[in-house]
C-alpha cells in the first residue's frame, strides 16, 4: 500500500516538473514575439532621434552626383556655423542642396541640361569676379539683412588682393567657387593648353591661400566661354562647372540698379525659376540687391543654396608657386606663438 501510495506521489511531482519546464519555455519566446513597450520603442528609436535632432532646420536634400564612384570621399566643405535671422519677414533659404561633384557636372540651361533641380519658383543666387572693397561687402549686407545665401565665384588675383573680404563671404555661410586667376577667357587661341591649366589651377591655389581652406569644387567659365578641354578636365578633377539660366546683365554699360532688378525679374517670371548670374565686383550689384531681394519675395521666389559634398583639393604644385610668385615664407612662420617671440619688457 506504502509503495503505491508513493509512486502516485512521484507521478504528481513529474508531471508538475514537465508542466512548469513547458510555461517557462513557452513565456520566453511570447515574450520575444511580443509588441515592445513603449519605453522600450523609444530606447531602440534613440539613435534615430539623436540623428533628427542634429539636422539643419533648413531641408537638405539628396545629393546630385554625376555618376557614382568607388574612390574614398574627399574631405568634407567646412560647415559654418547657423547664424540666428533677426529679421522675422526675411526671404531666407527654403532649402539647401548638396552637389557631389563626381565627373564634374555642369549645372545652368544656358550651357548645361543634364540637371534640371529647381522647382518652380525656386532661385540660387551667384556672384561673380570678387571679393572687391565697397561692393562685396553692400552685397553681403543685402543677404544678411534678408538671411538668404548665394554662391560666390571668386577671382584668384582678387582673393589675393582681398582675403580679409572673401573670408567674410565664407563667414556669413555662403559658398566659395573660383572663377580662374585673372579672368582671361579661356577660349581664346592666343593661350595654350597648359597656360589654361594654369589659369585655372592657380585660381584654385589662391582661393584657397585666401580662405585659409578649401574652397568648394565649384567653377565657373570667364564670359561663359566654355573651353572644350577644361570640360574634360574638370571631369577628371571633380569639379562641377556653372552656366545660367538668368543673366543679370550688370556689367554692361549703362547698367543701373534699376535696369538689374528689371532684367532679371523680367526673365525669371518667363522661365519661372533659375540660377540668376550677377557680379559682386560691380557697384551697381550692391546697389540692386536690396530691391532685387524685396521683389523675390513679393513674387513668391524661394533661395536655394548650393553646397559641395566634399572639398575642392588643390595640387601642391600650384600651392608652392603661389606661394613663392607671392613671396609668403613658407617655413618657419608660426612655428612659435607671439607670446613666446615678443614680450613687453617696459612701459
Amino acid at each position: 500500500m506504502r509503495n503505491a501510495l508513493g509512486l502516485m506521489l512521484a507521478s504528481v511531482v513529474a508531471a508538475v516538473v514537465i508542466a512548469a519546464g513547458g510555461w517557462f519555455y513557452y513565456s520566453a519566446r511570447a515574450d520575444q514575439g511580443a509588441p515592445k513597450t513603449v519605453a522600450a520603442r523609444a530606447a531602440d528609436q534613440l539613435p534615430a532621434q539623436a540623428k533628427l535632432a542634429a539636422k539643419d532646420d533648413v531641408e537638405t536634400t539628396a545629393a546630385i552626383a554625376a555618376k557614382p564612384t568607388a574612390a574614398a570621399p574627399a574631405p568634407a566643405v567646412p560647415m559654418q556655423p547657423k547664424q540666428a535671422c533677426a529679421n522675422p519677414n526675411a526671404l531666407g533659404v527654403s532649402r539647401v542642396v548638396e552637389i557631389d561633384t563626381t565627373g564634374g557636372p555642369g549645372f545652368g540651361f544656358e550651357h548645361f541640361k543634364q540637371f534640371d533641380f529647381l522647382t518652380d519658383k525656386e532661385v540660387v543666387l551667384t556672384f561673380d569676379d570678387g571679393p572687391w572693397p565697397v561692393n562685396t561687402p553692400a552685397v553681403l549686407k543685402a543677404l544678411a539683412d534678408e538671411c538668404t545665401k548665394g554662391l560666390f565665384f571668386s577671382v584668384g588675383k582678387h582673393a589675393t588682393y582681398h582675403p580679409e573680404i572673401l573670408k567674410q563671404v565664407l563667414a556669413q555661410g555662403h559658398t566659395v567657387g573660383t572663377h580662374t586667376w585673372s579672368h582671361v577667357n579661356l577660349n581664346s587661341k592666343k593661350m595654350t593648353e597648359q597656360q589654361v591649366k594654369d589659369e585655372v589651377e592657380k585660381g584654385f591655389s589662391a582661393v584657397r591661400f585666401a580662405l585659409g581652406t578649401n574652397p568648394a569644387p565649384f567653377f565657373r567659365f570667364p564670359q561663359l566661354q566654355h573651353n572644350p578641354a577644361m570640360v574634360s578636365y574638370f571631369g577628371t578633377r571633380n569639379v562641377a562647372m556653372f552656366s545660367t539660366d538668368i543673366d543679370s546683365f550688370d556689367f554692361r554699360k549703362g547698367a543701373t540698379p534699376e535696369k538689374i532688378v528689371e532684367t532679371v525679374m523680367t526673365r525669371l517670371d518667363k522661365l519661372g525659376k533659375g540660377i540668376i548670374l550677377m557680379h559682386d565686383f560691380q557697384k551697381h550689384t550692391g546697389e540692386a540687391m536690396p530691391a532685387l531681394l524685396a521683389r523675390l519675395k513679393a513674387g513668391g521666389y524661394k533661395v536655394v543654396q548650393m553646397k559641395a559634398k566634399a572639398s575642392l583639393q588643390t595640387l601642391p604644385e600650384y600651392d608652392e608657386a603661389l606661394m613663392k610668385d607671392m613671396k609668403v615664407p613658407t617655413a618657419g612662420t608660426n612655428a612659435r606663438p607671439i607670446s613666446s617671440v615678443v614680450q613687453t619688457v617696459s612701459q
